[in-house]
């Protein structure tokens, strides 16, 4: 993931490597799943933060990639991490096809301050496909801690069958953008993310946070703009591979 963070954030390089346990692996989608860890040494993290993760060949060759926190901040020691499946990738194809439960995963973190929600004032959370993870921990903490009145999350999507976490995305605080094929019934026709969806969401001194492909990063930060967020109010974090 290449991350918005300002030189410095999170400070990584004082975070050692620790052994993660795989607890559980669910489907999101057909090309996503989510892996629950429980850390040999937890630490508590923050809304919207990333881990390393490192896999390590017998002939000591190694790859890594970073993933947001898909699970809400807690003092549990375990953490959810989603990973899409990408063709060819090293890091994506190892944990779809070769890791199963019980086994034992490197990980380092957690890294990132800038792309980060505390839960403590209104927040208005746009995100495009696999975007939605590290937004998923902010509406969760939102819901854990009684406040589901300070976040609106927007998801953009190209139809349901990508949609990931679509157990937990009814309520209030959530507006699914089809941008493809929207589902029969649906009130809205499919079609990109516009100004429209967004307008009504914005409240006074919220905070946007966009997450997604730096093209969607950068269309979605422009209409949260021009929805009324001011500039200095809005933090992106854009993606690209990380198989």
């Amino acid at each position: 993931m290449a991350s918005a963070d300002p030189p410095g954030a999170g400070q990584p390089s004082k975070l050692g490597w620790q052994t993660a346990t795989v607890l559980a692996i669910a489907d999101e989608t057909p090309r996503a799943k989510t892996f629950r860890l429980r850390l040999e040494h937890p630490v508590r993290h923050l809304a919207g933060q990333h881990y390393v993760l490192r896999l390590t060949a017998p002939d000591g060759y190694t790859a890594s990639r970073s993933y947001s926190v898909a699970s809400a901040p807690d003092d549990r020691d375990e953490i959810d991490l989603t990973v899409e499946w990408l063709d060819g990738g090293e890091v994506s194809s190892y944990l779809h096809e070769v890791c199963e439960v019980g086994d034992e995963l490197e990980v380092r973190g957690p890294i990132g301050g800038y792309f980060v929600w505390r839960g403590d004032r209104p927040a208005l959370l746009v995100g495009g496909g696999s975007g939605v993870v590290p937004l998923m921990a902010m509406l969760r903490l939102a819901r854990a801690s009684g406040r589901s009145d300070l976040v609106r999350l927007v998801v953009s999507v190209r139809s349901d069958d990508d949609l990931y976490y679509a157990s937990e995305l009814a309520g209030p605080e959530v507006t699914i953008v089809h941008s493809r094929v929207a589902p029969p019934g649906s009130p809205r026709p499919a079609g990109r993310l516009t100004v429209d969806d967004l307008r009504p969401l914005v409240v006074p001194d919220a905070l946007a946070l966009v997450c997604g492909s730096a093209r969607f990063a950068d269309a979605a930060s422009h209409l949260v703009v021009e929805a009324g967020v001011p500039v200095h109010q809005v933090k992106v974090e854009r993606f690209g591979p990380t198989a």
